[in-house]
């Protein structure tokens, strides 16, 4: 399952709280994780080389040197494959939405929880994660079911002077998580272009994603775009370089989003006629007709 977020955790015994350098993604729930075994440095440099672009100006976001006792192997970014066209309805998601969020997260196993936040997040650390969603910055976006049960669900972080100064170069963080009834349809692919495209429209030029190098369904995603990945032992840390926005990535924004709200509005209609004919199978049959 694609699953992408990893958090800042610490060894038994020391002091909880984001460490130094922590991602966008990783700082939201870095304080939820004392206790667990597993450390992980986010290292974000727009300098990388990524599909064969010149280097531009460097980032302002903290950067780390390589790991000192690990082999790096990176991997090269292949050309980007094309893919069949298949549409998926995508819609933005807002405060309100929280308590959906929050129902996505919970009901993933510890499995699916193990991939999303780089350890089997226990139920208190994921509603702290959800309480901490930055929604006046990042942006939440999922697919919906025709139950209106949220089945996909994506997290793209910003670096916070993506707004305040749009011309410095910045990166987002991208965490995606598919739940069991929505696997295998493409979903996570499907998330993934559209958070690039909503990067590429906000003027971010780098994509980040983190995952276990046992993730091979997000790996292949991001691998299939174009991605530059890094291993390091069991983690993996891929950059997708972007090209900037134009009319054409703008109509497409605006036309996805669109859609999305569209197909939301249908399948909440249709939904609240599904409830109104069962309430009224219900009285029918109490009353013996």
């Amino acid at each position: 399952m694609p699953g992408t977020t990893r958090a800042w955790l610490t060894t038994p015994g020391a002091a909880a709280g984001p460490k130094p350098g922590t991602g966008m993604l990783q700082s939201s729930i870095a304080a939820a994780g004392a206790g667990a075994n597993r450390v992980q440095s986010l290292r974000v440099n727009t300098q990388e080389i990524v599909m064969g672009l010149p280097r531009g100006p460097q980032s302002e976001m903290p950067q780390h040197p390589p790991f000192a006792d690990s082999t790096l192997d990176t991997i090269p970014a292949p050309l980007p494959r094309p893919r069949v066209f298949a549409w998926v309805p995508i819609r933005s998601l807002s405060e309100r939405h929280r308590p959906r969020i929050l129902a996505h997260l919970l009901a993933l196993d510890m499995n699916d929880r193990y991939l999303r936040f780089g350890y089997a997040a226990a139920d208190d650390q994921i509603r702290r994660y959800a309480e901490r969603i930055a929604f006046e910055r990042d942006e939440i976006f999922g697919v919906f079911n025709r139950r209106l049960d949220l089945i996909a669900l994506a997290h793209l972080a910003y670096d916070p002077s993506v707004d305040v100064e749009p011309q410095r170069p910045s990166a987002a963080e991208f965490g995606v998580s598919v739940n069991v009834h929505g696997r295998g349809r493409g979903l996570g692919a499907r998330l993934f272009d559209h958070a690039v495209l909503r990067a590429r429209n906000r003027g971010v030029d780098t994509i980040v994603i983190h995952a276990l190098s046992e993730n091979a369904a997000m790996l292949r995603i991001v691998r299939n775009a174009g991605a530059v990945i890094e291993r390091t032992g069991v983690d993996a840390e891929a950059h997708l370089r972007l090209p900037p926005e134009n009319h054409e990535s703008r109509r497409a924004g605006e036309l996805e989003q669109q859609l999305g709200e569209l197909d939301y509005r249908f399948k909440q209609g249709a939904h609240q006629r599904d409830s109104v004919l069962d309430i009224g199978s219900g009285e029918n049959g109490s009353s013996g007709r």
